[in-house]
């Protein structure tokens, strides 16, 4: 199943798209596709990062660095 989604962008933001689809051999609505997918997983990522650095930082682990320095 899918769904329609109907957005205004302007001129520039138009043009900018239009350029990337067709580098990517791509049409727009696929890039458009993409980059929600991205944003939605970031979003998740943020959350979820957030609900967990208090936890983190109770075992000591206060920067990426620590963090990749744990697993490496």
């Amino acid at each position: 199943m899918s769904a329609t989604l109907s957005i205004r962008i302007d001129d520039e933001l138009e043009r900018e798209l239009a350029l990337a689809a067709k580098a990517a051999h791509r049409p727009k609505g696929h890039i458009v596709r993409e980059a929600l997918r991205r944003q939605l997983a970031l979003g998740r990522f943020r959350a979820l990062r957030k609900e967990v650095m208090p936890l983190a930082e109770q075992s000591g682990f206060l920067t990426d660095e620590d963090v990749f320095k744990a697993v490496s």
